[in-house]
């Protein structure tokens, strides 16, 4: 698209909905100039139509002032009636890019969508794999290094990295949002994003995190992990125990599948488990820590401990004593 060659449609669609704003918000703002928008350009909502018609027949008039008409819908899922519509797709107005934001996935066993994952005209935007948060988050601070001047370019520490795929889970609309909050609010001659700067900006303590939580069962340190479980007890809002626990469950998971490996290589390990290269000490050491009935055991203490913290066979504790009996168990 910065090229210039558009395509007569876009079919965005998909649970995620970074790319999909991402796509339609460039042509929204680039594709025609100020003066041309006001006759070229038309913004329609999904919530403001019963059926696709109004849609469609704007897209087949031809452009007033400029090359093109932009004929954007916006949430699209809202849409009832699709008729039509793959008949258009077959045969799209030359003059008009028309672009169809799809918050979700069509039914597609409906004639309309049937085969549309397939057409030329559709872009699939689905969520991240927890696994693939961090290197996005390192090529999100590569593309914008790319694009700023020399003195102004900025690194980031892997440690940070997984401090912030920890805490902002895979939501790539929030983690742009954060990310653009530790850069414009870096002090002046600061060019590293470090974790005292991620607790000041965006408000995720350096040292009360998953991230450490993991650190903490690494090197055994159970007064480590009951000051930073008792923290979280503390901040149910921001550390709810379900989310926590589910970051622990996957590093014991790993951990499982760590000691079945047949190569132990950092390679391997990155590529069968999906994490940094950074995180297989953390691995070794673990393995060496915890054997593998040990590890087995610790995955039904956290399914327990998940249960009981719904209310399940768990009359009265409340989160601050899961955690103490699940650090206990996990650590004794």
């Amino acid at each position: 698209m910065r090229k210039q060659r558009y395509a007569p449609v876009y079919f965005l669609y998909g649970k995620e909905p970074y790319y999909i704003d991402k796509v339609s918000d460039f042509i929204e703002h680039y594709v025609l100039d100020e003066s041309e928008k006001a006759f070229d350009q038309q913004v329609l909502y999904g919530r403001d139509l019963n059926d696709i018609g109004p849609v469609l027949s704007a897209a087949r008039r031809f452009p007033m002032m400029a090359p093109y008409q932009v004929i954007i819908l916006k949430e699209a899922q809202a849409v009832r009636k699709w008729d039509n519509f793959d008949l258009y797709l077959q045969n799209p107005a030359e003059k008009t890019i028309l672009v169809i934001c799809y918050k979700g996935e069509p039914d597609k066993r409906l004639k309309v969508f049937r085969g549309i994952d397939k057409s030329p005209y559709a872009l699939l935007s689905s969520p991240l794999r927890d696994y693939q948060v961090n290197k996005w988050i390192l090529d999100y601070i590569r593309d914008w290094n790319a694009q700023a001047k020399a003195t102004n370019q900025v690194s980031i520490d892997e440690r940070v990295v997984q401090l912030l795929a920890d805490s902002l889970g895979n939501d790539l609309t929030r983690i742009t949002l954060e990310l653009k909050k530790l850069i414009d609010g870096r002090p002046e001659g600061v060019n590293v994003i470090d974790a005292a700067l991620v607790e000041r900006n965006i408000g995720i303590s350096k040292d009360y995190n998953g991230f450490e939580l993991q650190h903490a069962f690494v090197t055994h340190d159970a007064v480590k992990a009951n000051r930073i479980t008792q923290y979280f007890a503390a901040n149910r809002k921001e550390h709810a125990i379900q989310k926590e626990l589910a970051l622990v469950f996957s590093f014991f998971s790993n951990l499982m599948i760590y000691h079945y490996l047949p190569d132990k290589s950092q390679q391997a390990v990155v590529q069968k488990l999906g994490v940094s290269p950074n995180a297989v000490k953390d691995y070794a050491a673990a393995a060496r820590l915890y054997s593998k009935g040990k590890v087995f055991a610790i995955i039904g203490y956290i399914r327990e401990t998940d249960a009981r913290s719904k209310g399940i066979d768990n009359p009265s504790a409340d989160e601050a004593d899961l955690w103490k009996e699940l650090i206990y168990k996990i650590l004794h």
